[in-house]
């Protein structure tokens, strides 16, 4: 399967995480750090560099409800973690898409560590609002902590629906600020034609965040001397700017659904 093309932006945006990746492929801090930040929660296999710990893992497992041998999008993979462990648990292959090469040819590497075979683990490069995947391509699609801007959300969602075959679903991570009143996610997703199935809040979410970020200050020597001045500096700038925040921070994981009805969606109104 090709790769989809780039923007200017989105190439920018590429070589900022095709370093960062580059950085903690050479060193364990980050996995370690993560791992005190969730405790018991954290699911080493996954490594992941998010907030997918295993009571998120417990819930995409059952909000997907997929079949064997069907097909899974991992939207924003990284490293592709999560979705090579949905693919081996659940029975299904596994297509990831981001916007780093090298992450995309990371996670291709970590497909024999999870038992599966070439056929059922592909992994692409390309953005979150143009995969460069075949209309009606999946049954389910996973995407933690990678939808980006509130602004971008439409044209995201757009992209889920057209990926998603008739009846299947998507499960998406997501955060807002509880005040001002938060946008609606019923409204978001009727935009895009689809249907929100199920939505719960993820209150614990915002301490693993907070442990996180108590961390890589703590540590700031160590990440400095093994990942580089400049992608230590990076984590250290989102800690400070992030943290004051979390206070005020909701996380939530939505189940979206494509109708089975296959007309095209509504023209969109601009978001709320």
């Amino acid at each position: 399967m090709p790769d989809a093309a780039l923007t200017e932006a989105d190439e920018a945006y590429a070589r900022v995480y095709d370093a960062m990746h580059s950085a903690r492929a050479s060193s364990s801090i980050v996995r370690e750090l993560y791992a005190k930040a969730m405790g018991d929660a954290y699911p080493w296999d996954i490594d992941p560099a998010s907030s997918a710990d295993w009571p998120l893992m417990g819930t995409m497992v059952g909000a997907l409800r997929m079949h064997p041998e069907q097909q899974l999008v991992d939207l924003g993979c990284g490293t592709g973690g999560v979705g090579l462990w949905l693919a081996r648990a659940l029975g299904v292959s596994v297509t990831g898409v981001d916007i780093s090469a090298l992450a995309v040819r990371l996670a291709a590497d970590r497909g024999l560590a999870f038992q599966l075979p070439a056929q059922r683990a592909k992994f692409v490069v390309g953005s979150r609002t143009a995969t460069g995947l075949p209309d009606q391509y999946a049954h389910g699609l996973v995407c933690v902590d990678a939808l980006g801007k509130r602004a971008d959300r439409p044209a995201v969602l757009g992209e889920v629906r057209r990926v998603l075959k008739p009846g299947g679903r998507a499960v998406l991570t997501s955060s807002r600020s509880r005040t001002p009143q938060p946008p609606s996610w019923p409204e978001d997703a009727a935009r895009a034609g689809l249907i929100l199935e199920a939505g719960h809040e993820r209150p614990h979410e915002p301490q693993i965040w907070r442990r996180l970020y108590e961390l890589w200050n703590q540590h700031e020597a160590e990440l400095r001397r093994e990942l580089g001045d400049e992608q230590a500096e990076s984590m250290l700038f989102e800690a400070r700017a992030h943290a004051p925040k979390l206070e005020n921070r909701q996380a939530l994981v939505v189940t979206l659904r494509r109708p089975e009805n296959t007309s095209p969606p509504a023209t969109r109104r601009a978001p709320a």
